[in-house]
């Protein structure tokens, strides 16, 4: 089975329909509410392993959710948006409970940080909101190298046999995760100034042509 893409059936067109309550959507939804549980476990508790075993789930419904909605045709216009806005806040305040708790420096999450805060810019400037750009598979290669290795790198302080061999291993997927990452953002950004300009281009155009007719009416 394969990782990327997983659930689309050869043929079928992938159409995203105006659903809101689908098992796609509902999954992301526990994925926003485990950030809050994470944060508990980490900076209350300090419960790494339960800490860890959270971040595991929320990472398997990212692909879950993805593989449900292409095999059973759930794909919607909300769960495009709402999906990787969910992966970016959870990987965000993970990181920010992370550098908090002391396990990551503070270098990781500005270089989480500063590519979002780039095209959320950007996007706000073009479309005042949302781009609704597809996710480009450097994004969800990047996704998911940052979700297997931040609960390795939990999973590092535990005081259990091998932490090292997880802190290691954790590095080397959060440092190609970190890589994608900013390779990511430098597609999206361009992908948003296009989609950006051909806006305006056209929304110039169909003024132009409404400032035609009203010209011609008053010349009739």
């Amino acid at each position: 089975m394969k990782f990327i893409g997983a659930g689309t059936r050869p043929g079928q067109p992938q159409i995203h329909h105006d659903l809101v309550f689908t098992v796609p959507n509902l999954l992301t939804v526990v994925r926003f509410l485990g950030v809050p549980l994470f944060i508990w476990l980490v900076l209350a508790k300090q419960e790494y392993g339960a800490a860890a075993l959270v971040l595991a789930v929320m990472g398997s419904t990212d692909w879950v959710d993805g593989y449900i909605a292409r095999r059973f045709n759930q794909m919607s216009k909300l769960g495009r948006i709402m999906d990787p806005i969910a992966d970016r806040l959870s990987l965000i305040a993970v990181a920010v409970t992370l550098v908090i708790a002391g396990v990551v420096e503070w270098w990781y999450l500005t270089a989480l940080l500063v590519p979002d805060l780039v095209l959320l810019s950007i996007s706000l400037f073009y479309f005042h909101s949302h781009p609704d750009l597809p996710v480009s598979r450097t994004g969800k290669i990047r996704t998911a190298l940052l979700l297997v290795g931040t609960p390795l790198l939990v999973l590092s302080k535990l005081p259990v046999p091998g932490t090292d061999a997880y802190f290691v291993a954790a590095w080397i997927f959060l440092g190609l995760g970190l890589v994608g990452h900013w390779i990511a953002a430098y597609n999206y950004f361009w992908a948003i100034i296009r989609k950006g300009r051909d806006l305006k281009a056209g929304n110039a155009r169909g003024q132009h042509a409404s400032e035609g007719d009203i010209d011609d009416g008053g010349l009739r």
